[in-house]
């Protein structure tokens, strides 16, 4: 699995940023059957830049905790039979998956992980594990499907051994 990782802004969160990713997302991956190595993008970055982005994309005038930029369509959530017929979501030199990428806004880790009542660590990875699954086609917008990937996320925090 290749993670590129990059981080901008003076706030720096009190982990690992780029081991704790690594793991996190191989576990996730591992946790939905993805049978293939693969590549994600992670930006860490501050809630003006996230703002920016979450305006041009989803055209919400306000920061948030993450966005996920999937670079592929699925037929269901955690569906990867059809990719075998598809070379285009592949990268030509590392035969590598190209699931897409996540941006998270390192000020909205600490004031939810405040919020919430957890740690720095658990928001960082939960926020991670959430976008994984958007990246793998899961879903909240129906009530099944948000069902569903509350479960899974749920599934790998515990296994991440990640707790509230």
């Amino acid at each position: 699995m290749t993670l590129y990782f990059e981080e901008e802004g003076d706030l720096i969160l009190p982990l690992k940023c780029r081991e704790i990713a690594q793991k996190v997302i191989e576990s996730a991956l591992d946790a939905v059957g993805c049978p293939y190595e693969a590549q994600v993008s992670l930006l860490l970055t501050m809630n003006t830049q996230i703002q920016e982005m979450n305006a041009k994309f989803r055209e919400i005038e306000k920061p948030t905790d993450v966005l996920s930029f999937p670079m592929i369509e699925y037929p269901a959530a955690g569906e990867f039979g059809f990719l075998e017929e598809r070379d285009d979501c592949f990268e030509p030199e590392t035969g590598e998956l190209s699931l897409g990428d996540i941006v998270i806004s390192k000020e909205k880790v600490i004031t939810q992980a405040e919020e919430y009542g957890h740690s720095v660590l658990r928001e960082y990875a939960f926020l991670i594990v959430h976008s994984i699954l958007h990246l793998t086609g899961y879903d909240h917008i129906e009530e099944a499907e948000r069902r569903l990937m509350e479960t899974k996320q749920d599934e790998i925090m515990d296994v991440l051994n990640i707790l509230r």
